[in-house]
């Protein structure tokens, strides 16, 4: 398997930023509350992973080891700053609906932590097939999320309606269920990965 391909795959299988490393829970768990904020979420991060990653890889000879952490989140926030301005732009509800986790991606474990861990170490290429993967990972984990939670909560997905809203369990909509359905789907993955 190409190397670079391999490189995308972790992402989404072993180090899926979500169930298997445990990264990020603070945007999993405050921004699922629907299948289309967790994935709208999981796809900004993506963009801000991919974008820093090829950044800083381009970068990494050239900044001082003092100042390497100060740095890569200038890179970072300034990627976060494109993604706010445009959601801002070009949809203000979405950008309403998740708030402030926005900005918050600047200082997101998983962001700073692929920077340091792989961007900084290897080149450009690699670095955007690292950012790509761990992106999708935690874009598939968030959307996965926010539909189980969606669906027991309202009885939709992606605000189609499977069964009447009043049949759904308010639990799921709210922060409780947020952790519930994570401790469910890590569950899942865990015993998938060891089979």
């Amino acid at each position: 398997m190409n190397n670079n391909l391999k490189i995308l795959v972790n992402g989404l299988i072993k180090e899926n930023p979500t169930f298997v490393l445990m990264l990020g829970m603070c945007p999993t768990l405050g921004t699922t509350s629907s299948a289309i904020n967790g994935m709208s979420m999981g796809l900004a991060t993506t963009f801000v992973l991919i974008c820093s990653n090829l950044v800083i890889s381009l970068i990494k000879n050239l900044v001082p080891d003092k100042v390497r952490i100060p740095a890569y989140i200038v890179v970072i926030a300034a990627f976060v700053t494109m993604v706010e301005m445009l959601m801002q732009a070009y949809v203000p509800a979405l950008y309403a609906s998740l708030g402030l986790f926005i900005p918050l991606i600047v200082v997101n474990c998983i962001v700073l932590g692929r920077a340091e861990s792989f961007a900084a170490k290897n080149g450009a290429i690699p670095s955007i097939f690292d950012g790509l993967g761990i992106g999708l990972g935690f874009t598939v984990a968030l959307t996965l999320l926010g539909s189980i939670r969606e669906l027991l909560g309202t009885g939709k997905i992606f605000d189609f309606a499977i069964y009447p809203e009043n049949c759904g369990m308010l639990l799921f909509v709210l922060a409780p269920g947020a952790f519930i359905a994570l401790g469910f789907l890590i569950a899942l993955v865990n015993k998938l990965r060891k089979s």
